[in-house]
């Protein structure tokens, strides 16, 4: 069951990140309220889908997180905070160290890192490419 449900998160999150980058066209501008609200929706959908893929991962019994030094532990809503945390430092930042994941966790961490960093210059340059092209045309 949580086999399924993760594959089904990454699922969502691969659905995500080609609406954002294959989209048949965000707008005629390169800066736009409308961009912005679509980059929003895209890093919410990062953050809590990587935050559920942590979660599922140590409730399945998989030890992926030390909270200040010590295993995860405490109630189902704890942990959901304490990874969504995790994700959202992960995914904004380099991290604080008060969350540190650990085995095959820090691996899903480098991939949400790197997909954080990259997203912001890809959706630049997309953005930049598309107003090009629709000046092109007219």
């Amino acid at each position: 069951m949580y086999n399924l449900l993760i594959v089904l998160v990454i699922l969502c999150i691969c659905m995500s990140l080609r609406t954002l980058f294959f989209s048949h066209k965000l707008k005629g501008k390169q800066i736009s309220f409308d961009n912005f609200l679509f980059l929003a929706f895209a890093y919410c959908v990062l953050m809590i889908g990587f935050g559920l893929i942590y979660l599922l991962l140590e409730i399945k019994g998989l030890n992926i997180i030390i909270d200040h030094g010590a295993q995860l532990s405490g109630s189902y809503f704890h942990k959901l905070y304490t990874t969504l945390y995790l994700s959202a430092v992960t995914l904004f930042s380099v991290g604080f160290g008060d969350v540190v994941p650990i085995g095959i966790g820090r691996v899903i961490v480098i991939i949400e890192a790197l997909i954080g960093y990259t997203i912001p210059a890809a959706f630049v340059v997309k953005s930049v490419l598309d107003y090009d092209q629709a000046t092109i045309k007219k």
